[in-house]
């Protein structure tokens, strides 16, 4: 049983498309501290004037608040401005339509809560490329208690797994022996990063899968490819 355990996103790059491709359960940590400069409600995107970001703005933010109480800002119209941008970037790629009406998908979703559009959206593309996990969850909605290492152990008991899927970043904080004893095998992902053709220049992993399903259209999956490795392999490397 497979858990991987992330906080939301907002239309991630490929690499989380793959850790979601080989979770059996995946469970949104959206109970924990919102950090101002992640991707939580920001993604790249590679345009023809460069790098931009697709940010929506927040309008309760205040120190130590937890990603789940965080309203989205709607005194100005940004849902419209993305529109426009995403239709500006993706312009003349084969599948922008695709593209368009997933993020459409976020965009109408009547609701002032920050993590449920970033839920509609993980929700839109996992569907699209048939990778959605048998369960998906809530952190916040689980009442599993604990810190660091110890409460995610604990998230990924809760619902009967054996196998722990992350990304690098736990590498700086998580305790492996402590899941080793606990019978959770730990598994870092191996990033393909398989190019495909992109516009507006050389190939980037870096941004928004929405940029995968514009180029490829659903052909796209055979790039959300990615296996892991051990946490001593990871870390040996």
């Amino acid at each position: 049983m497979r858990v991987v355990i992330s906080q939301p996103m907002l239309f991630p790059w490929v690499g989380m498309l793959e850790q979601i491709r080989l979770a059996d359960v995946f469970i949104h940590y959206d109970d924990v501290q919102f950090s101002k400069g992640s991707f939580t409600n920001r993604v790249q995107l590679k345009t023809a004037q460069g790098m931009r970001w697709l940010t929506i703005p927040l309008g309760n933010l205040s120190l130590g608040m937890s990603i789940a109480d965080i309203l989205v800002d709607d005194r100005k119209d940004w849902r419209s401005s993305h529109r426009s941008l995403l239709a500006q970037t993706f312009e003349k790629t084969p599948y922008a339509a695709d593209a368009l009406a997933l993020a459409n998908a976020v965009y109408d979703t009547q609701s002032d809560r920050l993590v449920d559009l970033l839920h509609v959206g993980f929700d839109a593309l996992a569907s699209y490329f048939d990778i959605r996990p048998k369960r998906v969850l809530r952190s916040s909605e689980m009442g599993v208690s604990g810190k660091s290492s110890a409460r995610v152990l604990a998230c990924v008991k809760e619902v009967g797994g054996d196998v722990y899927v992350t990304g690098h970043g736990a590498s700086n904080y998580l305790d492996h022996e402590l899941f080793g004893r606990e019978g959770v095998s730990v598994e870092y992902m191996n990033y393909q990063k398989r190019p495909y053709a992109q516009k507006h220049g050389s190939f980037t992993p870096f941004v928004s899968a929405l940029d995968l399903v514009a180029n490829l259209g659903r052909a796209g999956r055979d790039h959300i490819c990615s296996g892991t490795v051990s946490w001593k392999e990871f870390i040996a490397s």
